[in-house]
């Protein structure tokens, strides 16, 4: 016989507020909008969310375990720092999660896999054959496409625990590419690079596919790295 409790069902609306406050304050977090080391006031946030305490409170508290919030002793909760050790450190288990993960996903996907991959590639290359102009005004589509294209390309990875981890380096490096963005020049489209990724892919040449993405996730590191100094570690 399961144990009593006294706690009432959360009500379906009161999750989905939850949920909500929870999604968005994670994107503005990602997006750079609350800037790393930035201190969240509850006072700041429930205007920003309409969010009471006890909603955002527990917003923060899911987004503690990921590394993207810090509590500050006493003070309250603020934006988890950014440095270039923490850099090297998620792009290192970065890569690996994402070596091995495209290496099962290439060898466990089917004919729905490879129509989502294309699928997410097409909308990827539309914008980046783009101008450097018009590019430069899309890039939060580009953020949002990106984003789909890396995860179309391990979708069919039959591990869930690799998949989540996967995911959680990949929203800590966005955070680094959003802060080498502010610090860089608008580079030429990565383009060539997806296309290399995707056809290797697709033709099922696994090995290969890992060794690309590995390439091209070394090169934002080193990226991120050369034009925001701020964070390069000391001599």
């Amino acid at each position: 016989m399961p144990p009593r409790t006294n706690q009432k069902p959360a009500e379906p609306e009161a999750v989905l507020v939850s949920q909500d406050v929870l999604s968005r304050l994670k994107g503005d977090i990602l997006d750079g909008h609350f800037a790393p080391g930035t201190r969240l006031r509850f006072a700041d946030l429930q205007r920003a969310y309409g969010a009471g305490i006890g909603t955002l409170r527990e917003a923060l508290s899911h987004l503690l375990p990921e590394g993207l919030v810090e509590l500050d002793a006493n003070r309250g909760f603020r934006v988890a720092a950014i440095s270039a050790d923490d850099l090297q450190d998620v792009s290192a288990l970065h890569i690996e999660f994402e070596q091995r993960a495209i290496l099962d996903s290439v060898r466990h996907g089917d004919d729905a896999w490879e129509a989502g991959l294309v699928l997410a590639f097409h909308r990827l290359a539309k914008i980046e054959r783009l101008s450097r102009e018009e590019r430069k005004q899309r890039s939060s589509e580009w953020l949002a496409a990106h984003r789909d294209f890396h995860r179309a390309l391990v979708a069919a990875c039959p591990s869930r625990w690799l998949l989540r981890l996967r995911a959680q380096m990949y929203d800590h490096m966005e955070r680094y590419r959003l802060v080498s963005q502010r610090h860089r020049p608008l580079g030429p489209s990565k383009r060539a690079e997806h296309e290399a990724i995707h056809d290797a892919a697709l033709s099922r040449q696994a090995e290969r596919a890992a060794e690309l993405l590995g390439a091209h996730l070394r090169e934002t590191t080193e990226t991120v790295l050369r034009h925001a100094p701020q964070f390069m570690p000391p001599p």
